[in-house]
C-alpha cells in the first residue's frame, strides 16, 4: 500500500549523542519487547509518563465456533515506538520489560559508529497512525524470508540504493549478512526490514 511518495526516511543517531540545552531532542526510538507484550509495555510506559505508540488495527476476528468480535491486532510484533530524549532512552533500556532498542547495523558496519540507533520521523508515525486508523482492509507487516544468494537492495539508511547479495540467512532471524560489491566485496549485517528483494535465487 502506497501512502506518500515524499516521505522522510528512517534515520540513525549514535547512542552517544547528547541532548542540547533548551532544545527538544525527543525522537521516536524503536523499542524491542517480548512478543505479545506490546500493549502491556505501552501501558507501563504510559504510567511512567512516556509517549508511546503501538501499531495496531481494529479487525474482525472470527472464532471456530462462529463467534465474531472486533479486536485490536498488533501489526508490528515485538515493537513499541517510544518518543524520548537520548538521556531518557538510556534509562528506559534498563527497564525489565524492554529488551533493547533497534540499531542500524548496516550503518555501524560501514561507518564504524558505535551502535547507531534507528529513529522514526514524526511524519512516518503520523502516516502509520492514519493508515491503520482509516483502512478497512487488515494491514500486515511481513518480513521477506530472504534466502542465500538472493539479490537485494537497501531501501533505508545511508546505504539506500546499494545492491548486494545475501550470503547468510537464518530462519527466524531479523538480520542477514549481505555482500556488497561496491564496497570491495565487503560483508555487512543488515536488518531485513531495511532490504527489498530484487531477484529470488532459485536452487
Amino acid at each position: 500500500m502506497s501512502t506518500n511518495t515524499n516521505t522522510e526516511h528512517i534515520s540513525a543517531v549514535s547512542s552517544g549523542v547528547g541532548d542540547a540545552v533548551g532544545v527538544d531532542c525527543r525522537k521516536w526510538f524503536v523499542a524491542i519487547v517480548n512478543n505479545n507484550s506490546e500493549k502491556a509495555v505501552q501501558e507501563r510506559m504510559s504510567s511512567l509518563d512516556y509517549e508511546t505508540y503501538v501499531a495496531k488495527q481494529v479487525v474482525l476476528r472470527v472464532w471456530k465456533n462462529g463467534r465474531k468480535a472486533k479486536v485490536d491486532k498488533v501489526v508490528i510484533p515485538s515493537v513499541v515506538f517510544v518518543k524520548c530524549t537520548e538521556k531518557e532512552r538510556k534509562s528506559i533500556v534498563s527497564l525489565p520489560f524492554i529488551n533493547r532498542f533497534m540499531v542500524n547495523r548496516a550503518l555501524a558496519s560501514v561507518n564504524g559508529l558505535h551502535k547507531p540507533l534507528v529513529t522514526i520521523p514524526q511524519k512516518q508515525i503520523d502516516t502509520l497512525r492514519f493508515m491503520l486508523g482509516q483502512s478497512d482492509i487488515p494491514v500486515n507487516f511481513v518480513e521477506t524470508p530472504f534466502r542465500q544468494h538472493d539479490k537485494v537492495v537497501v531501501v533505508r539508511g545511508n546505504l539506500k540504493g546499494v545492491e548486494g547479495e545475501v550470503i547468510q540467512a537464518c530462519d527466524g532471524k531479523s538480520e542477514v549478512i549481505v555482500r556488497i560489491e561496491l564496497l570491495g566485496a565487503a560483508k555487512v549485517t543488515i536488518e531485513t526490514i531495511n532490504l527489498q528483494l530484487m531477484k529470488r535465487h532459485e536452487s
